[in-house]
């Protein structure tokens, strides 16, 4: 959760704790890394627990370090961000952050109805344009899953729980795109994903962590969401 004092390691069922530092609050951990640091405290956080530092608090980059600059610890024979298709997976990242993954916090934070409209006229936009891609390829890039296609999958996901009411992107759920709907379920399924996604969490989150959109926290039990079907 995120309260007055920043973000929190919450000990509710299925969280997990600050297990390397024993941090309540991610500040701490800030501080810990930096002790003269005064600047905003984000998420995610790359942690170098031998040397005692953030390494990193920005996703799109923690992203391409887990697949470029760690082979020395790791092997693995996926790669989300294959030579031949780099140019593209940027181009496509770039294309996607500004009215999707950035679309909804512009029109969820609005303050005036024209800043709203802007921003969930040219997210649904970019949402329509998508669900044409994807009907006529599997993926954003192609015929793999590639970088770009987890910086889809993460706005997606919370979409039709959260975006869809607390931010007033109720245009169409994404339940309403076929295809958009077929990817998300598809990258879902991938091995290992479905275990790190856990609904109630991200509802509890954003539900209870902004007060001017939400005053009294309460979080809605629905919708019921099914991505097997």
């Amino acid at each position: 959760l995120m309260d007055k004092d920043g973000w929190e390691f919450s000990d509710g069922p299925g969280c997990i704790p600050d297990t390397v530092n024993g941090a309540r609050y991610l500040r701490e951990v800030y501080i810990k890394g930096d002790p003269n640091c005064t600047g905003r405290v984000t998420v995610p956080v790359l942690w170098d627990k031998e040397t005692g530092t953030i390494v990193n608090n920005e996703s799109r980059e923690i992203i391409r370090m887990f697949d470029l600059e760690f082979d020395g610890i790791a092997q693995s024979d996926i790669s989300f961000y294959p030579e031949n298709l780099r140019e593209e997976i940027d181009k496509t990242i770039d294309a996607i952050y500004q009215p999707i993954n950035n679309g909804v916090y512009r029109a969820g934070f609005a303050t005036t109805q024209q800043a709203y409209e802007e921003g969930v006229t040219e997210l649904f936009d970019a949402l329509n344009y998508w669900e044409g891609v994807l009907g006529k390829q599997r993926y954003l890039c192609g015929d793999r899953i590639t970088e770009a296609d987890w910086c889809m999958f993460t706005t997606l996901l919370r979409f039709d729980s959260v975006y869809y009411v607390h931010f007033k992107c109720n245009w169409r759920r994404i339940f309403d795109y076929p295809n958009l709907w077929n990817y998300l379920k598809d990258l879902y399924h991938q091995p290992g994903v479905k275990e790190t996604c856990n609904i109630d969490h991200i509802k509890q989150h954003y539900y209870k962590s902004h007060p001017f959109i939400n005053p009294s926290g309460i979080v809605p039990k629905g919708p019921q969401i099914s991505f097997s079907d």
